[in-house]
């Protein structure tokens, strides 16, 4: 696993247009006006604590915070790869019995292609080998929707929560207006912080992770489909070329167009 690129890239280039933006606007020294710690805890500290208010525990809470780091980190499997290393334990297989499998079963880097491996080497039913990876397949899913909502949910609430801050701040400023009309602009630009926050963490973190997330597990979902597909065809002899040729009818019919997995 590594950091991917486009994704580090693409964060970094928002980061630098929201500084073009104060920069154009007042110039870099203005940039302190834009940093209310107040402002950011009832952003911020408001659309998690909803957010968890939505997690069935704890633990689904953690999970979903973990999809940070999943959505900016790349697998290096790709389609090629897959279907090719399928195709010579096929031909293995065909050449020398399951049984040949073994060794190379502890050698290949995908967790759930091994897995898969290692249950044909142990002899199970074609049927127990499917309900078994499959199973496996869904609760990974299950896992990544988790990841996915999370990040939807503190995109949705991050914006609203800004708003929240901001009529705190029109409270104050009005309640303030007959005292000290000077401090009305002062007011107004602190109230309007907790909004600009709330699309920032918004459409900058959230929405993009939550986006990035949903793309990966499309592409791994796609991986193990191809897996399991290519694991039962071995595990019933089929001749190696045509269990490449129906892996690569898998890709078709998914339209994908992208070799690159979990990229």
């Amino acid at each position: 696993m590594r950091l991917n690129k486009a994704s580090m890239t693409g964060f970094t280039f928002c980061f630098m247009a929201i500084l073009f933006g104060v920069a154009t606007n007042g110039g870099i020294k203005t940039i302190p006006n834009y940093l209310h710690i107040p402002s950011l805890i009832v952003t911020m500290g408001g659309a998690v604590f909803a957010t968890m208010i939505t997690a069935d525990s704890f633990e689904d809470f953690v999970i979903g915070v973990k999809g940070l780091s999943n959505a900016l980190t790349r697998s290096m499997t790709n389609v090629s790869e897959i279907t090719n290393t399928i195709y010579i334990l096929s031909d293995l297989a065909r050449k020398e019995g399951l049984l040949a499998l073994e060794e190379r079963a502890d050698q290949l880097n995908d967790p759930f292609l091994q897995k898969g491996i290692s249950l044909v080497v142990d002899g199970s039913s074609p049927d127990l080998t499917k309900d078994i990876l499959e199973s496996e397949m869904e609760h990974q899913l299950e896992k990544a929707k988790k990841q996915i909502h999370f990040w939807q949910d503190l995109g949705s609430y991050a914006p609203a929560w800004g708003m929240v801050g901001t009529l705190i701040g029109l409270v104050n400023m009005m309640k303030s207006m007959g005292d000290n009309p000077a401090a009305i602009g002062e007011g107004m630009s602190l109230a309007l912080i907790t909004t600009l926050y709330g699309s920032i963490i918004a459409n900058w973190i959230c929405i993009p992770i939550a986006r990035r997330l949903e793309k990966k597990s499309e592409a791994e979902y796609l991986a193990q489909e191809i897996m399991i597909e290519g694991i039962l065809s071995i595990q019933a002899g089929e001749n190696p070329h045509i269990i490449k040729q129906k892996l690569k009818a898998i890709l078709l019919d998914d339209n994908s167009g992208n070799e690159e997995l979990a990229a």
